[in-house]
């Protein structure tokens, strides 16, 4: 079944997790799970191997999103591309994602898309700029919205910021690739919340986690939401939030605490 790339109408507040954790985030009243495109969608696995939608059928959440877009291997930057075989996994991870559902995919792939060392950075920008295009609109054809996914420079070397991201987000021009922003990127590249403002109309999807140690959000104890739900808010985001956090093996039995800190920041924004 063919997803739709409509905006819910009420903020869904989800988890990067594996489909086998959906239950205990379920029980505590989590919306859905933001799964890894590696681990279900699985471009680079033939049709009669695919084992992702049998996994995503028996999760007890909706798995309505997928990060990890591209693997670091399969490279869109530098001299190693190869444009026949990123439209052949582009093509598969995206009919696959209709018939499971997913509707978002996230375009991180830092690996993928980071400029090798003394490669022209302008090359490398037209051709993330042309597997953007080449994508969205296998993407329209199947219901899925691709979103651009900055990155702090600790992890890649370009599309570092919202503000960048929106660079691409008017080169490509279609309706099927807009951006998303990531509280703990945005954070620690210490961008103004000016551009956020500015990019909201092309916000399409959410990231959140601590600053520090990128933590579940408040379990740092040092960061503060409502500035950047404020923004949100105030730019009309009604769609899904997802935690992307490096200590979700840590926070077992706290799955409500965090949601429910998410819901008391976002409502005193």
């Amino acid at each position: 079944m063919l997803g739709s790339i409509g905006v819910p109408m009420a903020i869904q507040w989800g988890y990067c997790v594996t489909c086998g954790d959906a239950e205990r985030f379920k029980t505590a009243g989590w919306d859905y799970v933001e799964e890894n495109v590696q681990g279900i969608l699985q471009g680079t696995v033939a049709d009669e191997q695919w084992t992702g939608g049998a996994t995503v059928d028996k999760s007890t959440l909706p798995v309505v999103a997928a990060n990890c877009l591209v693997p670091g291997d399969l490279k869109i930057t530098g001299p190693a591309v190869n444009a026949d075989v990123l439209k052949q996994y582009m093509t598969a991870v995206l009919k696959r994602a209709a018939k499971t559902g997913m509707t978002t995919l996230v375009f991180g792939s830092g690996g993928a898309r980071n400029v090798p060392d003394g490669f022209d950075r302008a090359v490398a920008k037209k051709q993330i700029i042309d597997f953007l295009k080449m994508a969205a609109p296998i993407a329209q054809q199947n219901g899925v919205m691709l979103v651009a996914e900055p990155l702090n420079r600790g992890e890649c070397n370009i599309i570092n910021s919202v503000a960048e991201g929106m660079e691409y987000v008017t080169a490509v021009g279609s309706p099927n690739f807009k951006c998303l922003v990531d509280s703990y990127h945005f954070w620690l590249e210490e961008e103004p919340l000016s551009n956020l403002v500015t990019a909201m109309p092309s916000i399409k999807h959410v990231h959140l986690a601590d600053k520090v140690g990128r933590t579940a959000p408040g379990e740092s104890g040092q960061s503060d939401y409502k500035p950047f739900f404020k923004v949100l808010k105030q730019g009309g985001y009604s769609g899904r939030i997802s935690v992307e956090a490096s200590d979700t093996g840590k926070t077992h039995g706290k799955e409500k605490k965090i949601l429910t800190y998410l819901k008391e920041q976002w409502n005193a924004a």
